[in-house]
C-alpha cells in the first residue's frame, strides 16, 4: 500500500476491524519510512455488469449516478444519507446477484422507483416525473393519483 504522505511502498498493519456489516475491513497502517500513520478500508472486488443505455450503447456500472439521482429526488425531504446509502447497496445487491454480464438501464430506474415508492411519495414523484419524461401536468397529476390510490 502506498504511503499517502511520501508514496513509500513500505508499511506494516497496527490493527485491522471487520466492519458492522462484515464486508469492509478497516486497517490502521504505518508507514515505515516516514512512520506516519493511515486507514484503509478493503473490500471484496466485485463485477458489476454493464449497463445498457435506451440508445443500446454500454457504459461501466456507477453507483454514484444511482445515489446522485436518489439525493436529488429527496432533497429537502427528511431522510438520511445513509438511507440512500442503504437503497443503493439493495439495488447493488440486486444487480450482483442476477449474475448478468448486461442490464438495462430502465430495470435499473425501476429499481430505484420501487425503493422510492416504499420511502417516500414526494421523492418517488420527483424521481418519476424525470424518469418517465412527464410530458405535461396531465401525466404529472396521474401519477400523483396513482400514489393517493395506493396510500388509501
Amino acid at each position: 500500500m502506498k504511503c499517502p504522505y511520501c508514496n513509500s511502498l513500505e508499511d506494516k498493519v497496527i490493527d485491522s476491524r471487520i466492519s458492522r456489516d462484515g464486508e469492509t475491513i478497516r486497517r490502521r497502517r504505518e508507514c515505515l519510512s516516514c512512520q506516519k500513520r493511515f486507514t484503509t478500508h478493503e473490500t471484496i472486488e466485485e463485477t458489476m455488469p454493464a449497463i445498457i443505455k435506451k440508445d443500446n450503447r454500454r457504459e461501466p456500472y456507477d453507483r454514484r449516478k444511482i445515489l446522485e439521482g436518489l439525493k436529488k429526488a429527496c432533497q429537502k425531504r427528511d431522510i438520511s444519507i445513509d438511507k440512500l446509502e442503504e437503497i443503493t447497496d439493495r439495488i447493488e445487491r440486486s444487480l450482483l446477484e442476477r449474475g448478468v454480464k448486461e442490464i438495462p438501464s430502465s430495470e435499473i430506474g425501476e429499481k430505484v422507483m420501487q425503493e422510492l415508492h416504499q420511502l417516500d411519495a414526494v421523492a418517488y414523484v420527483r424521481f418519476a416525473s424525470v424518469y418517465r419524461s412527464f410530458k405535461d401536468i396531465t401525466d404529472f397529476m396521474e401519477e400523483v393519483k396513482a400514489v393517493i390510490k395506493g396510500k388509501s
